[in-house]
């Protein structure tokens, strides 16, 4: 019988998922060619997946470091209706509504890494917590209603946030890239993302070298309530109500897209570049089924199950890569 070697191994880790999304849009370009393989089915599947793709970018940011956000379904709810009562109801500029909301994220997050830091709360827990006190805050702003804008609407420059269009494409892919460029930086380029790392697969080696594993910690959940903010102003422009029962559907998905992400690129780890990758999969997985004309549990079918075999797969990808030889973390300062 015929093994396969090391380097198949990672051509298939590496490399697998990019040509599984390659030979998804395939199929369904050949089953469904007046449809799928079409300008405007390009333009909407950018257009819908930015969110969850964003939020996904957002996950992968704790999970470097070994920890978990639950609470970015909350958040990007709280998010989104604060922006609106912001615009709507206290009459704000645009502009410094959707500045409050983004930085207030960041401040939300790096209060979670507090409370799973300092005082010493499971990840899972701490921000299942915070998150249930976000959906409440949501409930108390909104009164259980929406918050609908006037007869005037809302300022065509910030609903163009997301109707725009650049190059022919949506502005909001290009927020996504924009989004992996800088999460790709920050973690393969700069010393922030390898204290991450070095956390995430050690956390009491990494404490023994000298890194503060709780200030880094912190540095995660901030950066994922970051991107929860930016997030949450884009889905008000794209909804142009604020909806206090939006968010929690974004949530599996996100994790969905975070989880499988770690399995390709750098199998083993979070990376920006594998998230995108995992999120392409699932945008024209759904896309494709939803053409064909599935019921409409076929879509929480299709994420659930990809969940599984997501963490299936990160956590056998996360065994080989201890059996390899780990690199050996920058000197900190």
């Amino acid at each position: 019988m015929t093994r396969w070697s090391p380097r198949g191994h990672h051509l298939v880790g590496s490399y697998g998922l990019p040509a599984l999304t390659a030979l998804l849009f395939l199929v369904f370009s050949v089953v469904l060619p007046d449809t799928f393989p079409t300008r405007d089915n390009v333009s909407s599947i950018l257009s819908n997946q930015s969110i969850p793709a964003l939020l996904a970018l957002g996950v992968t940011i704790p999970i470097a470091t070994g920890k978990f956000d639950l609470s970015i379904g909350y958040g990007l709810g709280l998010a989104h209706v604060l922006v609106m009562y912001l615009i709507v109801d206290g009459s704000a500029p645009w502009p410094l509504a959707c500045l409050a909301v983004i930085v207030g994220g960041a401040l939300v997050g790096a209060l979670n890494g507090v409370i799973v830091e300092f005082a010493r709360i499971d990840s899972l827990i701490a921000t299942l917590g915070t998150g249930s006190i976000m959906y409440a805050l949501t409930g108390w702003l909104t009164d259980g209603s929406r918050i609908v804008p006037g007869p005037d609407g809302l300022p065509a420059a910030f609903t163009s946030l997301y109707d725009a269009r650049f190059l022919g494409l949506p502005v909001p892919a290009f927020y996504v890239l924009a989004a992996v460029v800088v999460l790709w930086v920050v973690l393969e380029r700069l010393p922030l993302g390898r204290y991450f790392y070095v956390v995430g697969s050690n956390p009491r080696a990494a404490a023994i070298i000298g890194i503060p594993t709780r200030r880094y910690s912190v540095y995660a959940f901030a950066g994922s309530g970051l991107v929860v903010g930016i997030a949450g102003v884009l889905l008000a422009a794209q909804q142009q109500i604020g909806n206090p029962s939006v968010g929690l559907d974004y949530l599996l998905p996100a994790f969905v897209g975070a989880l499988l992400g770690s399995t390709t690129v750098k199998p083993g780890r979070a990376n920006a570049i594998g998230t995108l990758v995992a999120v392409s999969v699932l945008a024209v997985g759904l896309a494709g089924i939803g053409q064909l004309g599935a019921q409409f549990w076929a879509t929480p079918l299709f994420n659930g199950c990809t969940l599984l075999l997501a963490v299936g797969l990160a956590g056998y990808a996360a065994r080989r890569r201890l059996r390899s030889p780990a690199p050996q973390p920058p000197a900190h300062p």
